[in-house]
């Protein structure tokens, strides 16, 4: 595999990724985007020399999805978590109601990618999108969806390798007997 440059974010957790067992990185990957084929394609080309690498395979595998790909997927896609009953109720009513008329008319759960928006934001950004998807005709909306699917899955690769590579960094720390405290034992 090729030296990691030093533009690499998380270089550690890429190596692990890379040499983890296939069916390992299948079920990671399935937890990215669940899909059986796009997860075994990404493993299967393994090594990646960098996270640009893996991402633009993984835009490309998901470019490749059949519309019956694409509709499991969806299936399998956790629907967009609510806000508390008390906090919001308001806000909770209207997304419950949006949430429902979203999936009647377009048969699976609405897909949004936030990455990018600070938390106090998402629930507007939700609001706002699907609301304003509700009025697109199904194939429209399928290419939305299949585009939020690919953001998606690329957000949760990043986070996926940030945690290989955390992982990895206090796996070293241990090995080495040294903690990341700055005092030392005596």
């Amino acid at each position: 595999m090729p030296a990691q440059g030093p533009g690499d974010p998380w270089p550690r957790g890429l190596q692990r990724f890379n040499t983890t067992a296939s069916e390992a990185a299948e079920g990671e990957l399935l937890a990215c985007l669940a899909d059986l084929r796009w997860a075994r394609r990404l493993a299967r080309h393994r090594p990646y020399p960098d996270l640009a690498a893996l991402l633009a395979a993984a835009d490309e595998a998901t470019y490749d999805l059949t519309p019956a790909d694409l509709t499991a997927a969806l299936a399998r896609e956790p629907r967009a978590a609510l806000p508390p009953r008390g906090s919001h109720s308001a806000a909770h009513t209207a997304l419950t109601a949006a949430h429902a008329a979203y999936e009647h008319r377009f048969g699976h759960v609405f897909v949004l990618c936030l990455d990018g928006f600070p938390p106090e934001e998402t629930l507007d950004q939700v609001l706002h999108g699907i609301r304003s998807r509700l009025g697109n005709d199904p194939e429209e909306e399928r290419v939305l969806a299949a585009e939020e699917l690919r953001r998606l899955a690329r957000g949760r690769i990043t986070r996926m390798l940030s945690r290989h590579h955390r992982a990895e960094e206090s796996q070293e720390s241990t090995d080495s007997g040294h903690s990341d405290s700055p005092y030392v034992q005596v």
